[in-house]
């Protein structure tokens, strides 16, 4: 089936379009050149004053894993908001801060999204949450697996292995995960809350093991570089939300030493203690050393006002913070040798300084950073807000004299403390397109999505432009996914399941005999339930993989 999509206004970054006029040609699921004059069109869509992109791509959004499930049962308050009843097209579904997968899957094509990316996938309960993300319907999936703070790797590092060792254990997770990049979350930090250690800078050496999280990233990082991995090392940093930690992400960033790295969350690492309050912005001081140093790469993390939950890996921190808890529960928990794990319930106030002046630090961070290839729209959803109010945020970023409005609400001290009204610049669409699609698309190594050249997948939105962004963003005309419509006018009108993202470095068979080993001495799973087969992960009900390239390979 040949399908047109006749005479939209085309934004596609990745191929250098930025509002042409431009006809679209879609068969056997890809986007295709136009076919000659004796090639018949089996059905056309007129898109005559329409804005075409691709598809989006959250590439930072909590959709899986044993901590969503945690949040859901916390808050049988939130599963009464936003409920989707079930259709001959759509399941029975609800909630707002943490939805349920059916839920997640509609409400994200319905905004125009065809691809999430969960980034913190625990190696060993990766099984449990790429089943919870096969159940997302329409949109691909994809997962960071979490280092950095799991015994095996600490106990290396203290035996000082050489580079080569730790490089076979990080691809060896990467394959026995069906991941697509690695995280690090707090490095060292949640192991170190173990052993009652209640907080850990960037050179302060666990209690334990005796190493810092510096050499943590630095081994890291080399080995996702070494390996090929298309995405950097996505660093969740020492210090999230204390008062003066700007100094340890600036450290962080000149520590690395040039090689690669994505700062997820950044809003929440770039405060200062300027101020009666002693909390003020870092976010002129970080978008500068962003803008210098282009090995690193950023996503915001952006707070917007409302009821959410907090859902982390670091459960240093969400200890921390569990005084801060509306409602008032909470759970932290460890996880076998692995990692920890946060969960505690949130409400932003715009009448509360510290957090009217977070939402502003997230503003600054977007418009001071220079290049929208290496800043990326999130909100961490839902640390900072559920991913629902994107199109509020686009509106944010695209119109100055809404922001100000917007500003001129909040605390006024928090007024105060930001350079934000001084701030002209607005984004573009084709800067909302890079942001949201073809610079994720690129970050996370997806060769054939992000863009709409011929030979990528089509996925597809189509919006009515609109001077109110945010009720542009937020129903477009149109999404298709693979090339099958699934959104109309801002309704999920078809289902089907999208592939898992992963890639497949080599790895010394050998490093197996050591992990069985430490298996079977430490932990209550074996290796062989650990790993994930791609024969199980089809048989366990979780669809396709599509493995990438690797850098340097042809894709």
């Amino acid at each position: 089936m040949l399908i047109k999509l006749t005479g939209g206004t085309v934004y596609d970054p990745a191929s250098g379009i930025d509002g042409k006029k431009q006809d679209i040609y879609i068969k056997d699921g890809r986007i295709v050149n136009q076919p000659g004059p004796d090639i018949q069109v089996d059905k056309e869509y007129d898109l005559a004053g329409k804005v075409v992109m691709s598809g989006a791509i959250d590439m930072h959004t909590h959709i899986g894993g044993g901590k969503g499930n945690i949040a859901r049962t916390m808050l049988p308050e939130d599963h009464r908001q936003d409920p989707v009843h079930r259709t001959d097209v759509t399941r029975s579904g609800c909630g707002h801060a943490m939805p349920s997968t059916f839920v997640t899957g509609y409400r994200y094509a319905e905004m125009g999204y065809t691809a999430a990316f969960e980034p913190a996938v625990l190696p060993i309960n990766a099984r449990q949450a790429h089943m919870e993300m096969a159940d997302i319907p329409i949109l691909d999936k994809g997962g960071y697996a979490m280092l950095g703070s799991d015994d095996y790797l600490l106990r290396m590092l203290t035996a000082k292995k050489d580079q080569k060792a730790i490089n076979d254990y990080v691809a060896w997770t990467l394959n026995a995960a069906k991941a697509i990049g690695i995280k690090v979350v707090n490095p060292g930090g949640i192991s170190a809350f173990k052993f009652n250690q209640r907080k850990l800078d960037l050179d302060e050496k666990n209690s334990h093991y005796g190493v810092s999280p510096r050499e943590i990233l630095q081994v890291l990082a080399t080995a996702v570089k070494e390996l090929g991995v298309a995405h950097p090392l996505h660093v969740h940093g020492c210090n999230l939300g204390v008062p003066g930690n700007m100094n340890t992400t600036l450290d962080t960033i000149q520590g690395i030493g040039g090689l690669p790295m994505h700062l997820t969350h950044i809003q929440f690492h770039s405060y200062g203690t300027e101020g009666d309050f002693k909390f003020s912005s870092g976010a002129a001081q970080i978008a500068e050393a962003v803008n210098r140093n282009k090995n690193i790469t950023i996503d915001v993390g952006q707070v917007l006002f409302g009821q959410t939950v907090t859902a982390s890996g670091d459960n240093m921190r969400q200890h921390a913070n569990h005084k801060h808890a509306s409602p008032n529960k909470w759970v932290c928990m460890d996880i076998e040798c692995d990692a920890g794990c946060g969960i505690v319930p949130f409400k932003y106030k715009d009448q509360n300084f510290v957090n009217a002046l977070q939402w502003a630090i997230g503003l600054e961070t977007f418009l001071l950073v220079d290049d929208p290839w290496r800043i990326f729209l999130t909100t961490d959803h839902p640390n900072g807000a559920p991913f629902t109010s994107y199109p509020h945020l686009i509106r944010l970023l695209m119109d100055k004299s809404f922001r100000n409005d917007m500003l001129a609400t909040i605390h006024p001290e928090a007024q105060k403390m930001t350079t934000l009204a001084s701030i002209d610049r607005e984004y573009s669409l084709q800067e909302i397109a890079i942001l949201t699609r073809a610079g994720a698309a690129r970050l996370i190594g997806l060769h054939d999505r992000g863009g709409l050249s011929a030979g990528n997948w089509a996925d597809i939105t189509v919006y009515t432009d609109n001077a109110d962004r945010e009720k542009m963003f937020a129903k477009p005309d149109y999404v298709f996914k693979d090339g099958e419509l699934v959104v109309k006018d801002g309704t999920v009108v078809h289902t089907k399941w999208g592939t898992t993202h992963i890639v497949r470095p080599d790895w010394d068979p050998l490093v197996e005999k050591d992990l069985q080993k430490y298996f079977d001495r430490f932990l209550t799973m074996k290796v062989g339930n650990f790993k994930i087969s791609d024969d199980e992960f089809m048989d366990i009900g979780c669809g396709s993989l599509t493995a990438h390239p690797l850098k340097g390979e042809v894709a």
